[in-house]
């Protein structure tokens, strides 16, 4: 590999595309990160970057005809890329990819035919899925002989068990494809692989790790390896999240078609897009704003999300059969010092035991120093998982380098 050669991993939202640019080396150095936001939205849409070196780049794309889409963030996006790195290449893009069903536990190169099969799973994960897949095919054009990598957050989480893998119902179903999947993966694994790095004596234990932000899950790791997770056969199963309802009784999807009339899509819109906070509250998804609020709606739904946290925490260690270490990750888990402190209040019979002003000063470990229970606040970061991903993936199928037919500029 080339000191000009690139790796560029995308992640693509339903209005958003975040992307970061390596250097495609063993030490991955970051040369350039940010988002393009407001993707569907004429008034909106606006290009974040982030170098290196501390210069930042914002660019608005409502000037785009119609309204904008991943292939014309992209086209954005690399056009500026081409003004900073110039007639460097880009050997490899890696794609998140949000659901890899039961086949999928490790990182594959993507063709034709796997993109195919990918779209199928489209209905498990109607908010992320379609529009990964859309950001695979933007890259495909822009860049039609790089290696296109896809990294599921589904993978990680193969390695459940049969009891955390599988629903009550009939075999049939389990062997069909209805089963507990598992989400966040990525962000699971990148935390597996720090927590060995800053505290390898826990990391081979019982650690739970909570990715808390508009998405919401947590996950058990024996030995860095999970062994259950809060998310299921989608992603609304499990914690209330930003806007998505989190654990509901079955029931009452029966009422809302037999009593509200309530079609399939129209309950699809209310549990992904109404629910969580936003519906709870009635005015916003974003904690921080309901923080704010003072509202006895916004209290009542910070505290419903922090009781079911609370549960879900003392049933991840459960499956543990203990607890070492906990994890808090995600934009809310290494921000919102007023949840922390609520989630992990009074759980002395847990063995964690809070120390409020670390908590505050949001130090790396806000346990105490005589807690059974390490209590960690890590940064996750799903893009350098996918550059590691792809970066392994290139060693393992080419060795060390890469043949020039597979690279490609920027130009």
């Amino acid at each position: 590999m080339a000191a000009t050669d690139l790796l560029l991993t995308l992640n693509a939202g339903s209005s958003s595309l975040k992307f970061a640019l390596y250097g495609l080396s063993q030490a991955l150095p970051l040369l350039a990160h940010g988002q393009v936001e407001g993707l569907g939205d004429e008034q909106r849409p606006r290009l974040h970057v982030s170098l290196a070196d501390g210069e930042r780049h914002t660019q608005s794309l409502a000037h785009q005809a119609g309204r904008p889409d991943h292939d014309t963030a992209l086209d954005v996006l690399l056009a500026l890329l081409q003004a900073q790195f110039p007639r460097r290449k880009v050997r490899a893009v890696s794609h998140r990819v949000v659901h890899g069903g039961p086949e999928f536990a490790q990182p594959v190169r993507l063709d034709a035919a796997l993109l195919q099969a990918l779209a199928a799973f489209s209905p498990l994960a109607p908010l992320h899925q379609p529009h990964n897949l859309a950001g695979v095919r933007a890259a495909q054009a822009a860049f039609p002989a790089a290696v296109q990598v896809a990294c599921f957050d589904t993978a990680f989480h193969r390695s459940h068990p049969f009891v955390a893998d599988t629903f009550a119902l009939p075999r049939r179903f389990y062997e069909q494809g209805v089963r507990r999947y598992g989400f966040h993966g990525l962000s699971y694994e990148y935390i597996a692989r720090r927590l060995r790095e800053a505290d390898p004596l826990r990391a081979q234990g019982r650690v739970v790790v909570a990715h808390l932000g508009n998405g919401a899950s947590m996950c058990a790791l024996l030995n860095g390896r999970s062994v259950a997770s809060t998310m299921g056969f989608t992603a609304l199963d499990g914690l209330p999240m930003g806007t998505r309802c989190g654990q509901l009784d079955p029931g009452v999807l029966l009422y809302l078609m037999s009593e509200q009339g309530m079609s399939a899509a129209e309950i699809s819109e209310l549990l992904y897009t109404n629910a969580g906070l936003k519906g709870l509250s009635g005015e916003s998804h974003d904690v921080r704003v309901l923080e704010a609020s003072g509202s006895a709606a916004a209290r009542e739904a910070l505290a419903y999300f922090v009781d079911r946290a609370r549960r879900e925490l003392a049933g991840m260690t459960s499956c543990l059969g203990g607890l070492d270490a906990l994890v808090l990750t995600g934009g809310i888990g290494e921000n919102a010092v007023g949840v922390r402190a609520a989630l992990l209040r009074d759980l002395a019979w847990m063995g964690i035991h809070l120390d409020p002003e670390a908590n505050r000063d949001n130090a790396a470990v806000i346990s105490s120093p005589s807690s059974p229970v390490c209590v960690r606040v890590m940064p996750t970061d799903e893009e350098r998982m996918l550059a590691e991903h792809a970066l392994e993936l290139l060693a393992r199928d080419a060795g060390s380098t890469l043949p020039p037919e597979l690279t490609c500029s920027l130009d």
